[in-house]
């Protein structure tokens, strides 16, 4: 005759218990968190060194514009100085475009301060 099965203890698996849990550890968390800020600080630092070669690279175009403006604001600067000497000397028509230029709101600096020393 046949026996009935005999339980085995190989087959079931215990109940769980505080003992046999498997300790969880804040070893990944923190790593990821840290791999993620790292991430964020190269991401950020590779920008800005992309703007900062971007604007250096918009300097150096502009440079010939700025000369070119320095040059045309110093001419203008002498024509606008001999034309306030014209009126200081009583010329009409000089005093009527330092009024115009005036009422404009463009102050003309004195002839004697903007004769080179």
């Amino acid at each position: 005759m046949s026996e009935p099965p005999h339980s085995t203890t190989a087959f079931k698996t215990p109940p769980p218990d505080e003992e046999t849990r498997p300790v969880r550890n804040a070893f990944v968390p923190i790593l990821l968190m840290a791999l993620s800020v790292s991430g964020w600080s190269a991401f950020q630092t590779l920008q800005l060194l992309r703007e900062q070669q971007q604007l250096e690279t918009a300097k150096v175009a502009l440079a010939p514009q700025e000369l070119a403006a320095m040059k045309l604001r110093t001419a203008l600067d002498q024509v606008a100085s001999a034309t306030a000497k014209l009126a200081a000397e009583g010329n009409v028509n000089a005093r009527l475009i330092v009024e115009q230029l005036s009422s404009r709101g463009v102050t003309i600096s004195s002839p004697a301060a903007s004769t080179p020393r």
